[in-house]
């Protein structure tokens, strides 16, 4: 196959990519990990670790549980703080070529807020990542993402701060009655593509102590197991909002589970869990969903996005 022949080319936004494959963010630290196993600036964006304003040292161990089909985490976003990052991860990402979207986590909309200003003239960054799935402190715990005035008045602070500097990718959680009325708030706030879906909440106990095996009781499930999740949310969410980009993530493996989620509806997809077993999982699942875009007789990867929707074809 000659590469040239599939345009992979995808927009979020006001910026063009140079493909769709983009590491997820979490699972990767901020790239140098996967900088050994490929060159970062060979797939379309780097999504950073969610940022917060201070150092996190996260959540104790054990943290981070197999389960069928997947994984359950609860790290807790530890990370260096936004200082640290702004001042050598980010510069690193840069000097690498890297289309770095930055991820940011905050515990109060004034937070999010604040870490936007902070990112928004940062030299190499393309998009802003609003991880609205962390726990609302301001109002109990309530996970922002997960109600509609919540994920709202973040989003707004947001777009207050950035304005038409970067375009707001907003990341959706899964465990909600109705993504498509969440995902409609964010939009109407000022969003400018979405991101889903983070992982789903879930324990595993062991069966040894008898005990919840996490320390934190419950984690996020990742990995193919919520693939199905992510197909479903993202074709129910791009039927409601067809000219809104997602960026598509969960369960993502190869070539072909990008590609299903592509016709759901995903202008972009990331790849997490899978780089754990195989460090260069996003540039090979590049070159596989090529060929499958190829053989099934597209010339530019646009045309396959929310293919799944099309009638009488």
């Amino acid at each position: 196959m000659n590469r040239a022949e599939v345009d992979m080319r995808t927009q979020i936004g006001n910026v063009v990519f140079k493909n769709p494959i983009f590491t997820a963010s979490g699972c990767a630290a901020n790239g140098k990990e996967l900088s050994t196993f490929f060159p970062l600036d060979s797939i379309g964006a780097v999504v950073t670790k969610s940022v917060m304003t201070h150092p996190r040292a996260g959540r104790p161990t054990p943290r981070m549980a197999e389960t069928p089909s997947g994984m359950l985490n609860a790290i807790g976003l530890q990370g260096p703080g936004i200082e640290t990052f702004l001042k050598e991860d980010l510069p690193w990402l840069h000097q690498h070529g890297a289309s770095t979207i930055v991820s940011i986590a905050g515990e109060s909309v004034e937070e999010f807020a604040a870490l936007s200003r902070k990112v928004r003239n940062a030299p190499g960054v393309c998009a802003l990542e609003v991880n609205i799935s962390c726990p609302n402190v301001e109002n109990r715990g309530l996970v922002f993402a997960c109600d509609p005035r919540s994920a709202r008045d973040v989003i707004e602070a947001v777009k207050r701060s950035v304005g038409s500097t970067l375009p707001i990718i907003a990341k959706l959680s899964p465990d909600v009655t109705d993504i498509v009325s969440i995902a409609e708030e964010v939009v109407a706030a000022g969003a400018d593509a979405l991101a889903m879906i983070n992982t789903l909440l879930g324990m595993v106990i062991n069966l040894d102590t008898m005990r919840p095996h996490l320390a934190n009781k419950t984690g996020g499930l990742s990995g193919p197991a919520i693939r199905p999740v992510a197909v479903r949310a993202i074709y129910q969410v791009h039927r409601a909002l067809p000219k809104v980009p997602i960026v598509g993530m969960g369960g993502v493996l190869t070539g072909a589970d990008a590609l299903e989620l592509i016709l759901a509806g995903a202008r972009g997809i990331s790849v997490g869990t899978a780089t754990f077993h195989d460090p260069s999982a996003p540039i090979r699942i590049l070159g596989e969903l090529e060929k499958l875009l190829h053989e099934r007789g597209f010339t530019r990867f646009s045309d396959a996005v929310g293919y799944a929707h099309r009638e009488g074809e």
